[in-house]
């Protein structure tokens, strides 16, 4: 092994690679593999029916691997596991020429996804000058962007690169996510080792730009033909508009199945508060089940067919907003559960954030600038779903049992609770037992009466116990300031997430 790594090194000094043979876009300098026990891809472009020998090394050769012939201009190997830590180097040889990678570590990879609260970069959050200045003592947590690209076709490769892998810099995270950096430093703060961290994000998109037409037909969405030549004009009119099932699936997360991840989290649910609403519930689900296919299958099996998935659930935009659609796809980011994990979501951790409003952002208030707290609540369930680790309180309390009675309604938290009292932030439903609760009319506040430790009662004098069909928490836009929401668990740290429950939907917990 050592003359091999002697022979590997004498190459790299003598030859320069010719073009031939080369990595593909989202490989290079600084960057991060998935560790073990997972297995790193590597694939690029070579000569036709070469064969291509690609050489991990550090003080020695520690790994040979022989891809197989190069066909179609594609050579891929697959890496031993190797256990987090580098730096190495990775040299892909063929007959005449060399590419190499150098100052590569080995740790989990997180990919960061959605619209542009996840876009939103550290120099626009909050504390942006001190989180840039304690960028150079992360030089473990390294990131990379993909540049913003449209393509009506699923591709193998990127079309560009933003940011390619860095040792992270002021410079260089001035234009990285922000949520996506916090996320990571944080993970790293807890682990120990490398993370990296992949963002591929647009601002103003739907749900359905970043799905599959696979995934798109599991629930009704797939555009006619119709809509495909509107699309045509579309994107020939502007690259803003992203009414284009598929286009960022296409070009911005397909290229990268091929590479070995851990998990991903994402931010996006604004643009869908206006654009197939009522079908969230489907195509969030469905997005994230057929991305972990698609990455198990393009990474031959390494990345975990159920790789952890979490999100953030929709902070806030419209003060006075009384239906803009943001608490249904609230409802919906949860597959109408209220919570997740949960059957519809396994492996899901979420960041509740509508208690995180920014009335004075520079950026609009749709965008608030604290994305410290979102990374924070993100990395608890990362830490108890992904990592699994016991002890780690990650969810906010949620009702186990409604009971109406006379003139009030008791609703029991399925943990201890820490309540401020509020006067219209539960609604009650006042309705027949058969009858629809659609009508914001039928909604009246139930202000908090008395509570204790897990249990709160309501007042429910606007509506005949018979009448009582249904109560929701939360239910607006802008529920509540900063911070200031009536119901969070006893340590005051995770508040108690949306929900709305009916009396006659043989819901569990009435």
């Amino acid at each position: 092994m050592a003359l091999i790594f002697v022979v590997v090194m004498l190459l790299a000094a003598l030859h320069d690679s010719d073009g031939t043979l080369r990595f593909a876009s989202y490989y290079g300098d600084h960057m991060v593999l998935q560790k073990a026990p997972q297995k790193a891809v590597l694939w690029g472009y070579g000569s036709e029916r070469e064969q291509v020998a690609v050489y991990l090394t550090s003080s020695t050769v520690l790994q040979k691997v022989l891809s197989d012939p190069v066909t179609n201009g594609i050579w891929q190997v697959t890496l031993e596991p190797v256990d987090a830590g580098g730096p190495y180097s990775i040299y892909a040889v063929a007959e005449g020429s060399i590419s190499s990678l150098k100052d590569v570590l080995f740790g989990d990879i997180w990919l960061c996804g959605g619209q542009s609260n996840m876009l939103f970069t550290v120099s626009q959050i909050f504390n942006s000058s001190e989180e840039l200045a304690l960028s150079s003592k992360y030089p473990h947590v390294r990131p990379f962007m993909t540049a913003l690209n449209m393509s009506k076709t699923e591709l193998i490769d990127l079309i560009q690169v933003e940011i390619p892998w860095s040792a992270p810099n002021s410079s260089v995270l001035a234009e990285f996510s922000g949520l996506c950096w916090l996320f990571g430093r944080y993970m790293y703060e807890k682990l120990n080792y490398p993370i990296g961290l992949v963002e591929s994000s647009w601002g103003g998109t739907p749900v359905e730009a970043w799905s599959s037409t696979r995934a798109l037909k599991q629930c009704g969405l797939v555009p006619s033909e119709d809509m495909y030549e509107l699309e045509d004009d579309i994107i020939q009119q502007t690259e803003n508009s992203m009414l284009n099932s598929t286009v960022l699936w296409n070009a911005m997360i397909h290229p990268f199945l091929n590479m070995t991840i851990y998990g991903a989290i994402w931010y996006q649910g604004e643009a869908n508060a206006e654009y197939h609403k009522d079908k969230y519930n489907c195509s969030f689900p469905t997005m994230i089940n057929d991305w972990r296919m698609a990455f198990h299958q393009g990474s031959g099996g390494q990345t975990a067919p159920d790789f952890p998935f979490g999100f953030v659930q929709l902070s806030t935009y419209k003060e006075s907003a009384t239906d803009d659609g943001f608490p249904d796809i609230r409802w919906h980011q949860t597959a109408d559960v209220g919570f997740v994990p949960n059957i519809r979501m396994k492996n899901t951790f979420m960041a509740v954030a509508f208690d995180l409003p920014d009335k004075t952002s520079p950026y609009g208030t749709i965008h608030p600038r604290d994305k410290q707290d979102v990374a924070h609540r993100l990395t608890l369930g990362a830490r108890a779903v992904a990592y699994g680790e016991k002890g780690i309180s990650f969810q906010g309390p949620f009702p186990k049992v409604i009971v109406p009675s006379k003139s009030t309604v008791n609703v029991t938290y399925d943990q201890g609770i820490f309540v401020t009292p509020s006067k219209d932030i539960f609604e009650i439903c006042c309705s027949e037992k058969n009858a629809s609760c659609e009508s914001d009319s039928l909604w009246s506040p139930a202000p908090i009466m008395v509570w204790n430790q897990i249990t709160i009662q309501l007042s429910a004098s606007a509506c005949p116990p018979s009448k009582v069909a249904a109560l929701r928490y939360g239910w607006s836009d802008w529920p509540c300031e900063f911070k200031a929401c009536p119901v969070y668990d006893s340590s005051k740290n995770l508040p108690a997430p949306p929900f709305i429950a009916n009396r006659y939907a043989g819901n569990q917990i009435w």
